[in-house]
């Protein structure tokens, strides 16, 4: 079986994990790996178990590591782990609807949504608020943007802080409620129950009593979808630009074990 298959891979690998987020450390932002990328992971595994950990559903991730997504690494933590895979087995899922009741999650939609419809930005597109299975996705500028509006976006916020003044806003009204708020990416905010961010994940594999866990990711800044797992005690987190650095920091990390 695969099961057999990936245990007995697993005897001969090292008591490492490598751990990244997706979007801007193994891909440049919402766009699909490259194929060198790819080749250095299939490479690396031969020596080591790796996974990912990122805020998107599967799908998203499939688009842009490609359908084979769940074969190429041992652990496949979509939506911060609340669909989480292990040897390309689901092992896990959870709700943010188990964890909200149907009232607190209909105002907190309401809310957003008059609060995007008063913003003043210069393009609004659509899918403001998209609802998934571990998390609220909320996107002033709307996720039916193009890649050169996203871009536009990005930059936008960078200089008028709309994503951070809506967090403060939101975080004063729901945060009491156990709701819990990461900019994550270039356009979105990250909405999920206080303790769901990606250190969710690390649950899954504590089993396998690694040495040593290494965390790669971009947004590793307080406020960021990184800034926990990257700060836990449970990784050695590595702040990364682009997927060039998470693998020249890979290759750091190798030559140092030899």
């Amino acid at each position: 079986t695969v099961q057999s298959i990936a245990n007995t891979m697993s005897d001969q690998k090292s008591d490492l994990l490598f751990l990244f987020d997706v979007d801007g450390t193994l891909t440049e932002s919402r766009l699909k790996i490259e194929p060198w990328m790819k080749e250095f992971l299939i490479n690396l595994r031969k020596s080591h178990r790796i996974g990912f950990v990122g805020g998107s559903n599967l799908e998203k991730q499939k688009e842009q590591i490609g359908d084979e997504v769940l074969s190429l690494f041992d652990y496949c933590f979509a939506e911060n782990g609340l669909v989480a895979y292990k040897h390309g087995e689901l092992i896990h899922t959870n709700s943010i609807k188990q964890a909200f009741s149907m009232d607190d999650l209909k105002n907190f939609i309401n809310f957003s949504l008059r609060y995007i419809a008063d913003l003043d930005i210069p393009v609004k597109t659509g899918t403001f608020i998209e609802f998934r299975t571990g998390l609220i996705n909320v996107c002033p500028v709307g996720r039916n943007c193009s890649q050169q509006e996203r871009l536009d976006f990005f930059e936008y916020d960078k200089k008028f802080n709309i994503r951070t003044k809506m967090v403060e806003i939101l975080k004063e009204k729901f945060g009491p409620l156990g709701f819990y708020f990461s900019i994550g990416g270039q356009i979105s905010i990250d909405v999920f129950p206080t303790g769901w961010d990606k250190t969710y994940c690390l649950q899954f594999v504590k089993e396998e009593n690694f040495r040593e866990i290494h965390f790669f990711g971009d947004k590793t800044h307080p406020g960021g979808n990184d800034y926990e797992i990257f700060e836990d005690s449970r990784t050695i987190g590595h702040a990364v630009k682009s997927p060039k650095d998470t693998k020249a920091i890979i290759e750091g990390i190798i030559r140092s074990m030899k």
